[in-house]
């Protein structure tokens, strides 16, 4: 029994001092770069309006979302081969035989799909209360942006398996752009890389939904969240008459 006491005494010292440190190195980061004033004006002390309610937290959540797709995405790209006569079997293996990987899989796949619904759902809050208008219009330009990148990676991400549903699925969901008089057959080929959905066509959309939609997803959510801040969030417009009012 003193041999478990003096442990958990050891055990609270070494806390502490590993505690005492890490306060020891934020403070010296806080003198050089004023990591304390940004978090209270940025976070803590940042004012909003009093009549928030939950439709203004759908682009908070869409952003979580955002951050999980990628923690899980680089997750999954540690064991997705992608080639056409491999990708399948990554996938399988992923799900039946790494640990968590069938829970990692299922929770980016979810995400994918909240991901779209919540974007959207942000979209219509958006023109429900008005705050597109003057002097938000770059914010509507920027999030209308942020919705078709939105429905890209989800696009490119949907043949990743190489399943039957998914190849199937992106060989109706690219012809679509055929339609087009004159110009649509050109626009296939570019989309597929080939005239069938194929080995490019899977390259091009790994690469596409891995690396250079997320990074200009990454940029446009910073412009985003630039014009949110430099132009405040929306309030109703009857709130502000009902104030006026008053």
């Amino acid at each position: 029994m003193l041999f478990l006491t003096e442990k958990l005494l050891w055990g609270r010292k070494v806390l502490k001092n590993l505690y005492n440190g890490y306060l020891n190195i934020l403070e010296w980061i806080d003198e050089r770069v004023g990591i304390t004033d940004i978090t209270r004006s940025q976070l803590t002390e940042y004012k909003v309006p009093a009549n928030l309610n939950y439709w203004h937290s759908l682009g908070g959540l869409a952003i979580f979302i955002f951050v999980l797709q990628v923690a899980t995405g680089i997750f999954l790209l540690m064991h997705y081969v992608p080639e056409a006569d491999k990708a399948f079997e990554s996938v399988k293996k992923l799900t039946e035989e790494v640990p968590y990987g069938w829970l990692y899989r299922r929770i980016h796949a979810i995400g994918a799909s909240g991901m779209v619904f919540i974007v959207i759902l942000h979209m219509i809050s958006v023109l429900f209360y008005g705050s597109y208008k003057r002097p938000r219009e770059l914010n509507w330009v920027s999030g209308f942006i942020l919705l078709n990148l939105v429905l890209m990676v989800s696009l490119t991400g949907y043949l990743l398996p190489w399943s039957q549903l998914s190849y199937w699925a992106t060989t109706i969901a690219t012809n679509v752009p055929g339609a087009i008089p004159y110009i649509g057959d050109e626009i296939v080929t570019f989309i597929r890389g080939s005239q069938d959905v194929g080995q490019v066509t899977l390259n091009r959309f790994f690469a596409l939904h891995v690396t250079a939609i997320p990074l200009i997803l990454g940029l446009f959510i910073a412009v985003h969240i630039f014009l949110l801040r430099r132009t405040g969030i929306s309030e109703p417009k009857w709130k502000e008459n009902k104030k006026g009012d008053k």
